[in-house]
């Protein structure tokens, strides 16, 4: 009876749970092959658009997996990779695009919004209210499938294959995902605090999510400045 109760309770702590995270953050104190965050988006459909938008907050020069969405046919299907300062990968399909230049900076908050669109191919990045150059990726196809999305880690298969070289250190907010490209207006909305219209796939205000390892859920304002007044 004791076994059975402790194989219960296991299984109590791997089931998702869905929270309002307005105004908290979930933090990633250490790099490593198994902490990360499990969204669950609960949806079979086929994308012919993505927007991802969220903020990170991170002090790591080296490169790190920002946002991670697999498909059983594909490991790399949206991905938001970040190689180094001012640099960022978007892979669609497992073929990636880059885009450079972009200011961010790090030990503050940095709005990272991806979009992509299927019937051109067009992907573009945002970083901190500025737009890139757009590029073509992938025109013409499709997500299919139960996508598996991860914060803090890098998919090399459906679900797993993490490499703690590639795993996002710092902390993120915000997450959302939308099956449309966001249009500008909106996208500058989100970035700077404006009103927008939360995610329809992924939605912070209530996201259902599972938390593995070292990972914490705090209050966003303990990233702020003090106040000196």
């Amino acid at each position: 009876m004791k076994r059975l109760a402790i194989i219960f309770s296991l299984v109590l702590l791997t089931v998702a749970e869905r929270q309002d995270l307005s105004g908290k953050m979930f933090t990633f104190p250490v790099a490593s092959n198994t902490h990360h965050v499990f969204l669950n988006p609960d949806v079979n459909k086929i994308f012919f658009a993505v927007s991802v938008c969220l903020r990170a907050f991170s002090d790591i020069g080296r490169a790190q997996s920002i946002f991670s969405l697999s498909l059983p046919s594909t490991d790399n299907a949206f991905l938001i990779f970040k190689p180094k300062q001012g640099v960022y990968n978007l892979y669609v399909l497992g073929e990636a695009v880059e885009f450079i230049g972009l200011q961010d900076e790090s030990n503050v908050w940095n709005s990272i919004c991806a979009t992509w669109d299927a019937s051109t191919g067009l992907a573009q990045l945002w970083v901190n209210g500025n737009p890139s150059v757009r590029k073509g990726v992938k025109p013409g196809s499709s997500l299919t499938g139960i996508p598996k999305i991860i914060l803090a880690q890098e998919q090399d298969n459906y679900g797993g294959g993490f490499d703690a070289t590639q795993s996002f250190v710092g902390m993120l907010t915000d997450v959302h995902m939308w099956d449309s490209v966001l249009p500008p207006d909106e996208i500058a909305y989100y970035m700077y605090g404006g009103q927008f219209n939360p995610g329809n796939v992924l939605n912070w205000n209530s996201l259902e999510f599972i938390k593995n390892g070292y990972v914490v859920i705090e209050s966003q304002k303990l990233s702020s400045k003090a106040d000196s007044s």
